[in-house]
């Protein structure tokens, strides 16, 4: 009985270079927020990488900050994962690979 629940959490990222600097954040939540920004990034083939402690420091910021420098590393590697996961998409999907 002393197990304590955990609330899922998320947040969401946005990258448009050259316009942005670094990453931003475009959403974050607990509970059922944290719930309906994976099921949107579900919905629209985006995909999710799960970090908890990615996600804590991520959470800490206010909407539509960039991201700390201090994160630039980890985020760098996801966005290259994000990145090489479309180009295969695009491979078997639009040039019938």
């Amino acid at each position: 009985m002393g197990r304590k629940s955990t609330l899922k959490e998320a947040v969401a990222l946005k990258y448009s270079p050259p316009k942005d600097a670094a990453p931003k954040l475009m959403a974050k939540g607990r509970g059922l927020v944290a719930e309906k920004i994976i099921e949107l990034a579900r919905k629209h083939g985006i995909p999710i990488q799960e970090d908890p402690d990615l996600i804590k420091i991520l959470a800490q910021l206010d909407l539509e900050e960039e991201i700390p420098p201090s994160v630039y590393q980890v985020v760098a590697e996801i966005l290259a994962f994000v990145y090489s996961l479309n180009a295969q998409w695009q491979e078997r999907n639009i040039r019938g690979g």
